[in-house]
């Protein structure tokens, strides 16, 4: 019998579509590529509108390895934005950079496939599955700039060390099948709910140092700075986001989960990383003049306040985790699209210096840009002191004070090198002007971004509520 589309229908979308652009890639015209670049956008909002329509479903299918729920169409929306707001990001980067291959645009589509699919596993082949497929495709946008050594050792890179990571959470894997019978997370449940074996802690340990890399939580985060410098920028700004929601939705649902008997033991790991990242991602971003880099080390340390709502690890901190990803979409896209827009005679750059005398020259972009920073720094009223806020009380409300503490000192730490940046757009003499860097939608992109991080505080009751929701699916609510 056949299995039931229905709760599908978004990833089936996206993954004819692909298909199917592929072959118009391969026959067609062979400056195609923006109106490739065009139709997938258009895929993606078709997914998500489909995506949204399945608000309130709870299905399995394929034997159980899929599961639609409140937290999966959650996740999922976040991974549709980032990724069609990434790709239209990436249409005029393309052109000037003469690298309008129409491959670009449908890997795109089959990493986000990938993305789409690991929020949605329900057992441990679908989850690794989804997970290479998504990882497969980023490696080779990652190097997508052939003629480039420095695209090229990113993509290099990261092939090597998420090859590494792959490998022990396949490990992991094989040994949690070994001790409990059952690779379904339901089966999983169930058998460590009778006693947990040493092995299977082992191997839950490999899954979770697997999740970890890709999400770059400290310490398998070596990649992130030099992937993030030396990747192409569009590409970087989809790393930033997409893949990140992905890894993380599927980190929680895995660990809150299946794992969830095992508590006692990944808690600890978890509140390790989590405080590594905050501090590392707060002190290594400091000595940073490249701004590539120092959003790297940035979302090192995001990850950090992030996780701080996993290892809570009740329908609270899953709520803040939530609140927290979708303001550090919004947040990190508009960031990106600044960068994008750096570019001075025709040439990108990416010097923090490059931004001087930004507010005299280009008061627009200026401002976009220190909202975005000032949301990161968290500070209010911008969305990103709510982000924090939420899952520092989480984690306060569960007695993990140290925790909180340890996120509080760091976000001060953080808030440095954050307002740095202002202080060179409004303060500094500029040496060189950037050109008009409005175009190609990344005007628009900067725009929507800093109205929703602006007045969040104004409206946040449609994502709390819905992140409530979300999360009140994970626990049986």
């Amino acid at each position: 019998m056949l299995p039931d589309l229905g709760p599908v229908v978004p990833e089936l979308i996206v993954a004819v579509a692909a298909m199917g652009l592929l072959m118009v890639g391969v026959f067609g015209r062979a400056n195609a590529t923006r109106t490739l670049c065009g139709l997938a956008i258009l895929v993606l909002f078709v997914a998500l509108v489909f995506e949204t329509g399945l608000t309130g479903t709870r299905a399995e299918t394929f034997g159980g390895m899929f599961v639609v729920d409140g937290f999966a169409v959650y996740a999922k929306i976040l991974v549709l934005i980032a990724a069609a707001a990434s790709l239209a990001m990436s249409i005029g980067w393309l052109r000037r950079e003469g690298a309008e291959r129409f491959e670009f645009p449908v890997i795109l589509l089959f990493a986000t496939l990938g993305m789409l699919m690991m929020v949605s596993a329900n057992n441990l082949i679908s989850l690794y599955l989804s997970l290479e497929l998504q990882s497969l495709s980023l490696y080779v946008l990652a190097a997508f700039q052939r003629d480039n050594s420095r695209s090229t050792e990113a993509g290099l890179k990261y092939f090597v060390l998420g090859s590494l990571a792959s490998g022990m959470l396949l490990y992991g894997s094989s040994l949690v099948y070994g001790f409990a019978g059952t690779t379904a997370f339901d089966g999983l449940a169930h058998a460590f709910g009778n006693g947990i074996p040493l092995g299977a802690t082992i191997g839950v340990i490999f899954v979770l140092t697997g999740l970890a890399f890709k999400v770059a939580a400290v310490p398998f985060h070596m990649w992130t700075p030099d992937v993030y410098e030396g990747a192409p920028t569009p590409v970087t700004a989809l790393f930033a986001v997409g893949p990140k929601i992905a890894a993380f939705a599927l980190l929680v649902r895995v660990m809150v989960g299946p794992f969830s008997a095992l508590t006692d033991q990944w808690l600890q790991v978890v509140v390790f990383i989590s405080a590594a990242s905050m501090i590392l991602g707060a002190f290594a971003a400091i000595a940073q003049s490249n701004i590539k880099r120092l959003m790297a080390y940035s979302s090192i340390g995001h990850v950090g306040y992030a996780l701080i709502g996993l290892a809570v690890g009740d329908q609270t901190g899953v709520r803040g985790v939530l609140i927290y990803l979708a303001i550090y979409l919004f947040m990190t896209l508009g960031t990106w699209a600044a960068i994008l827009a750096m570019r001075q005679k025709g040439r990108a750059v990416e010097g923090i210096s490059d931004l001087a005398g930004l507010a005299k020259t280009h008061p627009g972009m200026a401002l976009a840009l220190a909202i975005f920073m000032f949301s990161m720094a968290g500070i209010p009223p911008m969305a990103g002191f709510w982000g924090k806020l939420y899952v520092f009380m989480a984690a306060i409300d569960k007695g993990m004070v140290t925790l909180a503490v340890i996120g509080v000192l760091t976000s001060v730490v953080g808030a440095y090198y954050y307002l740095r940046i202002v202080k060179v757009m409004y303060f500094d003499e500029p040496a060189e002007v950037l050109d008009h860097g409005g175009g190609d939608g990344l005007g628009f992109v900067m725009g929507v971004t800093a109205l929703v991080i602006l007045f969040f505080t104004l409206i946040p009751a449609p994502l709390v509520t819905q992140a409530g929701a979300a999360a009140a699916t994970l626990f049986g609510g």
